[in-house]
């Protein structure tokens, strides 16, 4: 289990870093954006592009990482109406749920749109699409991750308050 906590630590501090360069790099681009079209006149797609791209990767990054903080949007009214094991079991099938919307939709789904427009360019920077939708099967596969070590946490975290009494 530690091993577990360990991985999951280190991805969360990538991808903290990682959206943090994201978002620096972003506001870069969007002052040289603004630059070239208000004072030169001369919109720059490729900036357009970029911005986009970046934002996209930095959204689903950050819904990575915040499903592995378990911050992510719940229904607190709901939930606090219960206590106990159905409390952990309501917080249990969320994080089931959410798994497997993770691992068909985006890690599945994600795969696929990849592959299928790995021939597609982009219209400004002439890269294959398929790496900008790669973004999608890499969030994916951390939100399985981060949902299953919450699962892991809230289990035994179950047992262990049941092991106190």
């Amino acid at each position: 289990m530690n091993a577990l906590h360990k991985i999951k630590e280190i991805l969360m501090k990538l991808t903290g870093y990682l959206s943090v360069l994201l978002f620096a790099f972003m506001t870069v681009i969007g002052t040289y954006q603004i630059v070239t079209r208000y004072v030169f006149n001369r919109p720059s797609t490729v900036s357009e592009e970029l911005l986009t791209y970046s934002f996209t990767w930095m959204a689903l990054l950050i819904s990575a990482y915040v499903f592995g903080k378990r911050d992510h949007m719940r229904m607190e009214f709901f939930a606090q109406r219960f206590t106990g094991k159905a409390k952990l079991a309501l917080e249990v099938t969320t994080e089931a749920l959410v798994l497997a919307f993770a691992a068909i939709v985006m890690v599945y789904g994600g795969v696929e749109i990849t592959k299928l427009t790995m021939t597609q360019v982009t219209a400004s920077l002439q890269i294959p699409m398929g790496y900008v939708y790669f973004v999608l099967p890499l969030s994916g596969l951390m939100i399985v991750f981060f949902s299953f070590v919450n699962i892991l946490d809230l289990v035994q975290g179950q047992k262990n308050r049941q092991e106190e009494k």
